[in-house]
């Protein structure tokens, strides 16, 4: 019995000096961490026939149209996509994809703000975003994200519709941009 408990001490000991040469207290405030850009001087413009990287059939298959026809193509990308529904009706959702390859992400917050836009901030892909929904003419929301040495902004609207949710269909376009970035 005697000589258990020399073994046990030792192993009491051996944990209590762990636990405590292993604990110590952090000052300062916890930084989130951002994302490096893949390439600085990524191109999302109109090349190779896409828009920020997508191909017409992506942008289709991401917000399950279809039918998709793209009636411009250039500094900014137009598409005008037809979804069914179940019941045989038929949804136009408008959809226009931008770039400034110098642009801030600060400055589009703010003219949003400023167009009376609801901002709400989150990120998409490890890249700061914000989605401004503004229903004027029916259910519309864009959503902008830094990459790169500029924004991204992917904007939708349903057209003619107030309900739906033009937010989510944007931000799944922007996540499928950042995602071919990768």
């Amino acid at each position: 019995m005697r000589r258990g408990v020399p073994q046990i001490s030792l192993a009491a000991v051996t944990v209590t000096a762990t636990v405590v040469a292993c604990s110590q207290t952090v000052t300062g405030t916890a930084q989130r961490a951002e994302s490096e850009a893949v390439d600085a001087t990524r191109s999302y413009g109109y090349v190779d026939d896409r828009c920020g990287l997508l191909d017409d059939s992506s942008v289709q298959e991401t917000l399950g149209a279809a039918e998709v026809t793209r009636p411009y193509s250039g500094a900014v990308c137009q598409y005008i996509l037809a979804r069914r529904s179940g019941s045989g009706s038929s949804t136009t959702i408008d959809v226009t994809f931008s770039w400034f390859e110098t642009g801030e992400l600060e400055r589009e917050r703010r003219l949003a703000e400023a167009r009376g836009a609801v901002i709400t901030e989150f990120d998409v892909e490890r890249h700061k975003a914000f989605s401004a929904r503004r229903d004027t003419t029916g259910a519309a929301c864009s959503v902008t994200a830094a990459a790169g040495t500029g924004v991204l902004s992917w904007w939708v609207q349903m057209r003619g519709q107030r309900t739906g949710d033009p937010c989510a269909e944007a931000q799944k376009l922007m996540a499928a941009t950042l995602q071919s970035d990768l």
